[in-house]
C-alpha cells in the first residue's frame, strides 16, 4: 500500500518548460498547468532582489517513493530553496472516483490505494474535479443535485493526453477546467458518484473527480446551522 498525492508546483512563467522537463526526467507527467500572478509585497520582493512576476501552477501526482526522490531533485537540480526558484508542496488524496480515474492520475503506474485518508478527523473535503473545456455547467447540475455547495473554476491546460489515452481507451482534450468544492465528508460520496454519473469518461466532459482532505475552514457556519436546524 502507498499514499498518493497532489504535487503542485509553483515557479515564474519563464520557468515552467524547465520544470516540465526536471519532472519529464524522473518520470512523473504534469497533469495540468494553470497560470497566475505572484501577490508578495513589494518589500518582500526587494529583501530577495526580485520583481513581480507572472506564475506557472503545475499540477501533478505522485507516490511517497516518487516525491522523495522528485524533493531531492528539486533541491539539488533545480536549486528550489534558493529564494525566488519556486516552491513545491504536497497533498494526499483521501479517495479517488473510480479506477479509470486512478489510473489516469497514476497514468497507469503500478500503485494500490491504501486506507482511505488518514486524517479522520477532518468534517470538510475539497472536492477537485477536471474536465473538459466547456463543461462546467452540467457538472455542477449534477453536483447541486446531491447537495453539493457552489464551485470555483479554473482554467488549466492538460500535458500529458497522449499517454493517458493509451490506458484509458478515451480521447482527452488539451484545454481543461478545474472545479473546487468545499463540501461536508459525510455528502461527498454522493457528489461524486454524480458527478460521475453524469459527466464521467463515458461523458463528453470526461470528468475526472477526487477528493483531498480538509483540516480546517471558515466562512462554512451558515451552511452548519442550516444542518443543526
Amino acid at each position: 500500500m502507498s499514499e498518493l498525492y497532489m504535487m503542485a508546483t509553483i515557479s515564474d512563467r519563464n520557468q515552467s518548460r524547465r520544470f516540465l522537463a526536471f519532472y519529464k526526467d524522473y518520470g512523473v507527467t504534469v497533469t495540468l498547468l494553470t497560470l497566475g500572478r505572484g501577490t508578495a509585497a513589494s518589500e518582500v520582493l526587494d529583501s530577495f532582489g526580485l520583481e513581480a512576476a507572472e506564475k506557472a501552477v503545475l499540477f501533478a501526482f505522485v507516490t511517497d517513493a516518487e516525491w522523495k526522490k522528485v524533493k531531492s531533485g528539486l533541491q539539488k537540480q533545480m536549486k528550489i530553496d534558493i529564494p525566488g526558484s519556486g516552491i513545491a508542496f504536497i497533498i494526499p488524496l483521501s479517495s479517488i472516483g473510480g479506477k479509470k480515474q486512478l489510473q489516469f492520475l497514476t497514468e497507469g503506474r503500478a500503485f494500490e490505494k491504501g486506507e482511505e485518508s488518514t486524517l479522520k478527523d477532518t468534517d470538510y473535503e475539497l472536492l477537485v474535479v477536471i474536465a473538459n473545456q466547456g463543461y462546467v455547467e452540467p457538472i455542477m447540475d449534477a453536483a447541486r443535485k446531491a447537495q453539493a455547495p457552489g464551485g470555483t473554476v479554473i482554467h488549466a491546460k492538460g500535458t500529458g493526453a497522449e499517454k493517458a489515452e493509451k490506458f484509458m481507451g478515451v480521447s482527452l482534450a488539451t484545454e481543461k477546467e478545474m472545479i473546487f468544492m468545499v463540501t461536508k465528508r459525510k455528502g461527498k460520496n454522493a457528489i461524486m458518484k454524480a458527478i460521475m454519473d453524469n459527466a464521467g469518461l463515458n461523458s463528453k466532459a470526461k470528468a475526472i473527480v477526487f477528493s483531498l482532505p480538509v483540516t480546517e475552514t471558515a466562512g462554512m457556519r451558515l451552511i452548519e446551522e442550516d444542518e443543526e436546524a
